[in-house]
């Protein structure tokens, strides 16, 4: 038997370690240019979603030019060939396959997205932060002339250093890239590049003081029996509302393709829907990406109807063709009815808020470990605990539904056993 101490063994162990360290090295030296990069074009993005959003709300008239924006998003998408984009979709089937997410994507959707804002679609903007990572990753792994492998780990990185600099999370950023492409697997050759772009793009997006997600719940219950009864219960209505939101964004899709073909006419049709809600709900609550909702959720308990409306009006916005993030909406979402139901069962408004948005969150993207790390930064590590009853009860009921129909159920979520089928 050789000795571990041999030549031979001495020489492979030192081969290893040579390449390791290399490797380390590239991807440090790449992870700080795309961290630099996503941090810098999302925050600027950030700023202009804040300058865009308090314009809408000091100008309430804007609402009136939502049809106008959407005829200026269908011209901008078809005049540069981009009018059959995927969008988030597109990110995802590039890591998963050899597809490109092309560099006009970014410009693209910072522009439509913020005229999305400007005039009161309901949108988010984390959606928009993974396409405009996802496209500044591949032109920068084009740049370094990088192979396809290395290409997917550099799409991974852009968004999450984006995702951070806009959501201020930067480990959920690091795992979300990484958690989302393929349920059941996680990339972790892209650990070490998505962790130093993400704690980059949110480093810089602090130069810029922007708003980071973070979330005071009160005080909590104690941690006893009859309280995660009444979580477990909770939960399985938050994962029914996962189940809805994305049923109704799909179908909401496919009916304003199929009654109206024409991009243009169905934009206009979306606005004109938008527009007729605000004034049926008399409120401007539900325009925009709703932060402001989501932190009163917090502290007050919520009306039932305003998730309702939420699923409703963003489902509209995006299936007519508008731009943004469904993450945004779906933490709105997720965060009133847990505020309402909080109350209902005797729980705080607070942890039940919590409880809602991450648990939603989960079951809109089959991403468990993701949710559990974003409780922790939104909320503090005190919640953890309820915060993972709901999460995983949130993830097995949710069945195999997603905002993103590129997704792929790679390992069951009720059995040991690979399955690798497509979301709904």
């Amino acid at each position: 038997m050789k000795s571990i101490f041999s030549s031979d063994s001495f020489k492979v162990t030192k081969q290893r370690l040579e390449m390791a360290i290399l490797v380390f090295l590239k991807w440090v030296a790449i992870s700080v240019i795309i961290g630099v990069a996503t941090g810098l074009i999302g925050s600027l993005f950030g700023l202009g979603l804040s300058f865009v959003t308090n314009l809408r709300t000091s100008h309430s008239w804007l609402l009136f030019l939502l049809p106008a924006a959407g005829l200026i998003i269908v011209f901008i998408y078809n005049i540069t060939g981009s009018s059959n984009n995927k969008g988030t979709n597109l990110v995802i089937t590039a890591i998963q396959s050899n597809e490109e997410v092309p560099g006009k994507v970014a410009p693209l959707i910072i522009i439509s997205t913020l005229l999305t804002h400007l005039c009161g679609g309901s949108a988010g903007r984390e959606g928009a932060a993974l396409q405009i990572g996802g496209s500044v990753g591949n032109e920068l792994a084009k740049f370094f002339a990088l192979d396809e492998k290395d290409t997917r780990i550099l799409i991974m990185c852009g968004m999450s250093g984006c995702f951070a600099a806009l959501f201020g999370t930067p480990i959920a950023a690091t795992i979300f890239s990484m958690e989302v492409i393929s349920v059941g697997i996680m990339y972790y050759a892209a650990l070490v590049p998505c962790t130093l772009s993400a704690i980059i793009g949110a480093g810089i997006s602090s130069l810029f003081h922007l708003h980071s997600a973070h979330y005071d719940i009160g005080i909590l219950p104690a941690f006893t029996i009859s309280t995660v009864v009444k979580l477990m219960v909770i939960s399985m209505i938050f994962a029914l509302a996962s189940i809805v939101f994305c049923i109704v964004l799909h179908k909401t899709s496919a009916l304003f393709n199929k009654h109206f073909p024409v991009p243009y006419i169905r934009i206009i049709f979306a606005a004109i829907f938008i527009i007729a809600l605000r004034f049926l709900t008399g409120t401007d609550a539900y325009l925009g990406a709703g932060t402001e909702i989501i932190d009163q959720s917090f502290v007050t308990q919520s009306v039932w109807w305003a998730c309702i409306l939420k699923i409703l009006f963003t489902a509209i916005t995006l299936g007519g063709g508008f731009k943004g993030g469904e993450i945004v909406p779906t933490l709105f979402i997720g965060a009133t009815l847990g505020s309402f139901l909080g109350p209902v069962f005797g729980l705080p408004v607070g942890l039940c808020a919590a409880c809602g948005m991450v648990t939603v969150f989960c079951g809109v993207t089959n991403c468990p470990v993701t949710s559990l790390i974003l409780s922790i930064e939104m909320f503090g590590g005190e919640s953890i605990k309820f915060c993972m009853v709901c999460i995983a009860i949130g993830y097995l009921l949710s069945g195999y539904y997603s905002l993103y129909n590129s997704q792929k159920i790679m390992y069951s979520k009720y059995k040991t056993e690979y399955v690798n089928k497509n979301t709904h």
